[in-house]
């Protein structure tokens, strides 16, 4: 016997189509835009039709109307989607459209599955450009034709960033973002052979670089991505964008923003990662802990599940698509948006070893440093790591047209005060007051130049920053005059704390 109570997990997502399916005649007829939602639901998450039912706007309860024939109606429907002139594919099973009973009337359901990337798009009517759709929160809507190339690409059986892009070329590389990576890479794969080899040889074997048809060696998409200078990424990716905010109070809109484009630095992903989470880490509260040499432990669960985010945001991000990745620091939570949509339902993406980055060679790349999950349970250590730090717990949103995912992870406490871990400009205040500090007491000194560095500051505040903490009698001043280049600070002999 069919439940109406299942319809309402169905509804909760706008998964459900509810339609009366009565003809003038007042028997039952196969509506026409059935085929809509069909190819909206099979390019979207999936979800449920049902015929001869209808839907109370007063209080959302449902209404069972039945269909006299509806028999008949069922088999219009299978001699329709078997046919190759109504569906572009053929993808659902027998027991996918039945007839239910509900009150004594007979209704028509159809539950239409979620299908695989390399089905999609489905489309209708033979018309590829105009016959495909997507739901959204306000119902079907026919896509667009970037929306519809989308598709076609994720529907690729390589992996989107392993393409040889032969239009550019290896000097369009940051080779100073390179030598950090590698700098690294030799930390974290301290008995690797490829540490021998010369930068040409490394990144083939990362595979960042490769041969094209010319014969000639280029960067890969995950190579100019990740090590490009941001003036040649957007030749392949003209919608390549990466952007930084911190929010402000009500007179500044943002307390601090970076973008990819303004050509003082790379402007590529793999140094965007870094300097996006030495910002948001400032946001984190760190309880005091040491570990068995008495130091200070600052890494917790949700230190890793930032960076997991960060990392798998990045590589899954469609980066032929608008928009661009998005972080933003707000007072409330941290979100992270990134052009695509998941690949695979995402009760399926929870399950420990699921998998199906858009950019499996950066993927690869990041993990190489100890970056990002490759067995499939990155989802889990942002989830589990966020609520395990006392957060409440993160959430996605996955829009549609153009596609875009975004992530947000709550910096409100789950305790029963609900109190704010403090204001983010001001918490970001104190953790670059503290790497100023840090970097002195390490170093013996800090230059202006080594705080803007450190902090990410322009030299102005970064400057700004360093007579603060010296009005504070935290560094000594050392120079001539102010505007004397050889000037430095160092941190005060009875200081070790800014607290």
């Amino acid at each position: 016997m069919f439940d109406l109570d299942e319809l309402k997990t169905y509804k909760e997502g706008n998964r459900l189509e509810a339609k009366k399916a009565l003809g003038r005649d007042g028997q039952g007829e196969l509506p026409r835009s059935v085929w809509e939602t069909v190819s909206a639901f099979a390019n979207t998450a999936g979800g449920v039709i049902v015929l001869g039912v209808s839907e109370r706007k007063e209080d959302g309860s449902f209404v069972v109307h039945g269909i006299p024939r509806a028999g008949k109606v069922l088999d219009d429907f299978w001699n329709a989607a078997l046919s190759e002139d109504k569906l572009s594919a053929r993808f659902m099973r027998d027991s996918d459209a039945t007839v239910e009973t509900v009150d004594g009337k007979d209704i028509v359901v159809i539950r239409v599955p979620w299908v695989d990337r390399y089905t999609r798009p489905v489309y209708i009517d033979n018309n590829l450009f105009g016959g495909t759709f997507r739901r959204t929160h306000t119902g079907d809507h026919q896509c667009k034709r970037e929306e519809v190339l989308s598709m076609l690409r994720d529907s690729d059986t390589s992996s989107q960033d392993s393409k040889v892009i032969e239009r550019a070329r290896m000097e369009d590389l940051d080779w100073g973002t390179v030598e950090r990576y590698r700098n690294l890479f030799r930390q974290t794969r301290d008995g690797s052979e490829w540490n021998s080899y010369d930068d040409d040889a490394f990144l083939k074997a990362l595979g960042a670089s490769g041969v094209g048809d010319d014969g000639k060696v280029h960067p890969t998409g995950a190579g100019l991505l990740m090590f490009g200078k941001d003036r040649w990424i957007t030749d392949e990716f003209p919608h390549y964008f990466l952007d930084y905010r911190q929010e402000a109070g009500a007179i500044e809109r943002w307390a601090d923003r970076f973008t990819s484009q303004p050509g003082d630095w790379s402007g590529n992903v793999y140094d965007f990662y870094y300097r996006v989470y030495n910002k948001l880490k400032a946001a984190l509260k760190v309880p005091f802990a040491l570990d068995a040499d008495m130091l200070r432990v600052d890494d917790t669960p949700a230190h890793k599940a930032l960076r997991e985010a960060i990392a798998n945001c990045l590589t899954n991000a469609n980066y032929y698509d608008r928009r661009g990745i998005v972080c933003v620091w707000g007072d409330d939570a941290i979100t992270i948006a990134n052009p695509g949509d998941f690949r695979m339902p995402i009760e399926e993406a929870r399950k420990p070893g699921s998998s199906d980055p858009r950019n499996e060679t950066m993927l690869k790349i990041f993990s190489f440093v100890n970056i990002g999950e490759r067995a499939g349970s990155g989802m889990g250590t942002i989830e589990g790591g966020w609520t395990a730090a006392g957060y409440p717990a993160p959430s996605y949103d996955v829009a549609y047209g153009p596609d875009r995912t975004t992530l947000t992870l709550p910096l409100v406490s789950a305790d029963s005060t609900g109190e704010r871990t403090g204001k983010a400009a001001d918490r970001q205040l104190i953790a670059n007051e503290q790497a100023a500090f840090n970097l002195a007491v390490e170093t013996g000194r800090i230059t202006t130049r080594g705080a803007a560095e450190a902090t990410g500051l322009s030299r102005q505040a970064a400057s700004a920053l360093l007579k603060r903490l010296a009005d504070r009698g935290l560094l000594t001043w050392h120079g001539k005059s102010p505007k004397d280049p050889r000037q430095y600070y160092t941190a005060s002999t009875d200081k070790q704390s800014l607290q």
